[in-house]
């Protein structure tokens, strides 16, 4: 079974999202000893963003970086992802890997009833941190937003382990993390990948 494990948050050691997903890795990890983890770090390395230059193929580089991620991707059973909500969505180095892996053909396609996912299969756990409580509110576009793509890619098993309010007190914040730490739930064996 294989684990892609992927962070976005530019906060380094002081990040929310680095701490949950690190955890939520680190318990598959220990559930499953032979597990192959991979990394990618979006901030220590972003993906180019989306430009015309690599939709028409002149971007030689920045074509193979979006080949090596979809790569991984979609070599990937169980997909971790550090998600911090900035501006009420998502960093623009995850959207950036989302335009990369979201590519009709390969993980989804239109078909006469519609679109079709072709990345089924998998289990995403996000690792979600928020300065302020959104929950249910009109201004989270992070949640929905990856819910959405990521159903559109086929995918239905999606976790959120969520801080929230982590800005507005240290007390807050060790709450909010502790309260998520225990929300990760006990990894189980996916049945494609048995």
């Amino acid at each position: 079974m294989k684990l892609l494990h992927i962070d976005s948050s530019a906060l380094g050691a002081q990040s929310v999202t680095r701490e949950l997903s690190a955890a939520v890795t680190a318990r598959w990890r220990d559930a499953f000893p032979a597990l192959q983890v991979e990394y990618r770090d979006l901030d220590a390395q972003p993906l180019p963003h989306l430009t015309g230059a690599s939709l028409s193929g002149a971007d030689a580089a920045g074509n193979a970086e979006a080949d090596q991620a979809m790569d991984q991707f979609l070599a990937a059973d169980v997909i971790v992802i550090g998600a911090p909500m900035y501006n009420f969505s998502v960093p623009s180095t995850l959207k950036a890997w989302i335009d990369r892996i979201a590519v009709a053909g390969k993980t989804f396609r239109y078909t006469e009833k519609g679109s079709e996912g072709l990345a089924g299969g998998k289990k995403v756990i996000v690792a979600s941190g928020r300065g302020g409580i959104h929950t249910d509110a009109p201004s989270d576009f992070q949640e929905a937003y990856l819910r959405q793509v990521l159903g559109f890619l086929g995918i239905d098993d999606v976790e959120f382990v969520r801080a929230e309010g982590v800005a507005y007190s240290p007390q807050h914040r060790s709450e909010a993390l502790a309260k998520a730490h225990r929300s990760i739930s006990q990894p189980v064996l996916l049945r494609k990948a048995a």
